[in-house]
């Protein structure tokens, strides 16, 4: 797809966005003639997002960019709810209390994305428990359930693939494809949203609204989704085995984000340079083109370039050197990620496995086991083999800290407090 009119359209296809669309000459010449608003939906069942979000996230930037409002559609209305698309079990649920908190957390990161104001092209993040915690239940099944066919949800994605592998489906469940497309329905009341964005995996729940704003008399609405993204070798965006990539520091330091994009595929690289980054596709196809050793420096180009937008320049930059002191120079950066250790407890020994846990270098005593059983276990960069062994103070070197190592790439520094 090329040579839409519209900036946005264009900018997506470009860089490899786009998955499909309801109405793709209807979107473009609307994207072409008017300020659009259109929305992406969070639910709120984390304290963050990862990195498996960032496609969305940069699809409201590249939108509010090019000169159209953006709103990022809190849900703490259906994450009482719980979406089954992609789920083999129903989702825990959560409190009115844990829902705000993670509100709160998933907002800090939109404000390093998006500017929100009261502009027209200004972000807005508006909450759906504003309009569903209010609904009359016996109205909604008569103004909006009667527009819905069970036939027709029996055969959406999400839904036939938990009846196929007869895992359960809750009825609450069962409801979330109605409240998704009455939101999209509420939002063009609010907003005047003509378009909804989503993974491709959405898109049963997308066309769900754009039918029933269809049935209900709005304007024209818009379905656009995004392939569902994935590593070259098959894995999920936004994991490893150590985790979720957070796009909180609290959760995941800006360190260990820059290195999860410096260790991505060379496969990868352009594909991600495009997704993940603002550089220009000439630059992008330039570092592209890089092959063999050369190929790293490309990478390091993504790791800098992905966490400058989600952690700020200056921090990135630091990371960078960070690696280069670490992995180029043999030195032992100062700003490696850190875990503090009291005093008193490393003075009388603590173990190696317990030490790792508690760095985050393993999610348990058992997996740090297997880690120093594999030899991936550095103290000082001196491997050890003795899962018993006791760290204490005659561990520290003469900046007064321990290099805790797993793997080449991942190092904590333990200090004393």
């Amino acid at each position: 797809m090329s040579g839409f009119k519209s900036d946005f359209l264009n900018i997506l296809s470009e860089r490899g966005f786009i998955h499909q669309m309801s109405d793709a000459a209807g979107l473009d010449r609307l994207l072409a003639g008017e300020t659009v608003t259109a929305y992406i939906g969070f639910d709120c069942t984390a304290p963050s997002l990862h990195a498996g979000g960032l496609v969305q996230i940069m699809l409201l930037y590249w939108l509010q960019q090019t000169g159209h409002r953006p709103l990022a559609l809190m849900g703490s209305g259906t994450t009482m709810v719980g979406d089954p698309t992609g789920k083999d079990e129903s989702r825990k649920i959560l409190t009115r209390d844990d829902i705000e908190a993670n509100k709160a957390g998933i907002r800090k990161v939109f404000d390093k994305f998006l500017n929100f104001g009261d502009g027209p092209t200004d972000a807005a993040m508006p909450d759906n428990a504003d309009w569903l915690l209010k609904l009359n239940y016996i109205e909604f099944l008569r103004d909006v359930g009667r527009h819905f066919s069970v036939n027709q949800m029996l055969a959406r994605d999400a839904v036939k693939m938990r009846l196929e592998r007869e895992h359960h489906l809750s009825f609450l469940e069962f409801n979330y494809m109605v409240l998704q497309a009455y939101d999209f329905v509420e939002l063009n009341r609010r907003y005047d949203c003509r378009l909804q964005m989503g993974g491709s995996d959405q898109w049963g729940n997308i066309v769900s609204g754009v039918d029933l704003g269809r049935r209900a008399g709005t304007a024209e609405l818009y379905a656009l989704t995004t392939p569902l993204l994935t590593t070259s070798s098959g894995a999920k965006m936004g994991k490893t085995e150590a985790g979720a990539v957070w796009l909180e520091a609290d959760l995941l330091s800006p360190y260990d984000y820059w290195q999860y994009w410096r260790n991505c595929e060379d496969a990868d690289v352009g594909r991600f340079l495009k997704l993940f980054t603002t550089l220009p596709l000439d630059e992008i196809a330039r570092l592209e083109a890089l092959d063999g050793a050369e190929l790293n420096e490309a990478k390091k180009v993504l790791a800098t370039e992905a966490t400058a937008l989600v952690h700020g320049r200056e921090v990135a930059l630091v990371q960078a050197e960070t690696a280069r002191k670490t992995f180029e120079a043999g030195e032992t950066a100062a700003t490696l990620p850190g875990v503090d250790v009291d005093k008193g407890e490393l003075d009388s020994g603590i173990g190696l496995l317990t030490l790792m846990v508690k760095a985050g270098l393993a999610t348990s005593n058992g997996e740090a086991r297997r880690h120093v059983k594999g030899g991936a276990v550095r103290l000082n960069d001196v491997a050890i083999s003795d899962e018993r062994l006791q760290v204490d103070g005659g561990h520290l070197d003469d900046d007064g800290v321990i290099k805790l190592s797993m793997g080449k790439k991942r190092h904590v520094l333990v200090r004393p407090q």
